[in-house]
């Protein structure tokens, strides 16, 4: 395969958890996880263009907030994809950010899967997928549902993915102000859980939910969603209780906190209802911005052109 000499754009999704099981923690650190994961159309586009050396450039909504050294995963996947090649990592790497920066919908993530595969398709070299999977594991747990999209169980620590069936469902997203640390949640819940001291049980994915994911029935789907770290992220951001109480009060079926958080996903009947939701949302002053999108969405996708002056 020879290498395109023009920059190559790949668009990935975010993504919401529909259900986010939780073990104990694990001697390395990780727990381990059963992970509903429902890809979305709110997306980053990534660019990979030739350059003398790794630079990451990023614009959009909270682009200040986005690293653009070595420890962006856009960056690190470029580095190790180069690595297993024998090549230097010389790409300029541009980030159309899009999904909100730390807010649990696996924007950093995506930029990871998205840059790994427009290297790839930068530097002509035709990895093979299953390949491309196991460096997104290296990346982080999220960043191989990022590169695959769609609907998909998530085992181990989230990176071990088995699709499923999903029909489709409307979303609204509220963006609150800062972020959440990822870790510092997975912190609360086992302090929370310490202090409980009650037994944890082992993950398993709900067949209901499952079986509601697959028939496209909202209302079935929204008597299901669940998510272990929300009693955490609740307690390190006590205001999102009020954000989903308003996203509740006006219409959505259901809310909950969107993986770590701090965003808050409403599900909703259908567009018009998103619409309405949005608007209560926005005026109810709980939250910065709204975002309405629907899934599945396809996972991280080379598009046919690539923006000028990259």
């Amino acid at each position: 395969m020879s290498a395109p000499r023009t920059p190559v754009t790949v668009r990935v999704p975010a993504k919401v958890n529909v259900q986010l099981a939780v073990g104990a923690a694990r001697p390395d650190g990780f727990h381990d996880l059963a992970n509903v994961f429902l890809a979305v159309s709110l997306f980053d586009e990534v660019t990979a263009g030739p350059a003398d050396t790794l630079t990451v450039t990023c614009e959009g909504p909270d682009a200040d907030k986005v690293p653009l050294d070595r420890t962006n995963l856009a960056a690190r996947a470029a580095e190790i994809l180069a690595a297993r090649a024998g090549i230097e990592p010389a790409v300029h790497l541009h980030i159309a950010k899009n999904i909100p920066v730390a807010g649990g919908m696996a924007g950093g993530s995506a930029d990871g899967a998205a840059a790994l595969l427009a290297c790839d398709t930068l530097w002509g070299l035709d990895t093979p997928r299953a390949e491309l999977l196991d460096i997104c594991a290296e990346l982080g747990s999220d960043v191989p549902f990022s590169l695959v999209g769609g609907a998909a169980l998530g085992t181990g620590r989230g990176e071990l993915l088995t699709p499923v069936g999903a029909g489709t469902f409307h979303w609204v997203f509220a963006v609150a102000d800062g972020g959440l640390s990822t870790p510092a949640v997975f912190r609360e819940f086992d302090r929370l859980a310490e202090i409980g001291a009650a037994e944890i049980p082992a993950p398993e994915a709900s067949p209901a939910l499952l079986a509601a994911l697959a028939s496209g029935d909202a209302q079935a789907l929204a008597a299901v969603l669940a998510n272990d770290l929300q009693a955490a992220a609740l307690s390190l951001r006590p205001s999102l209780a009020a954000t989903l109480a308003a996203g509740v009060e006006g219409g959505a079926l259901a809310a909950l906190v969107s993986g770590s958080g701090p965003t808050t996903a409403f599900l909703v009947a259908d567009e018009e209802a998103a619409a309405k939701v949005a608007a209560a949302l926005e005026a109810s002053g709980t939250c910065r911005a709204t975002r309405v999108a629907s899934g599945p969405a396809p996972g991280a996708t080379v598009l046919p052109f690539s923006p000028a002056g990259v």
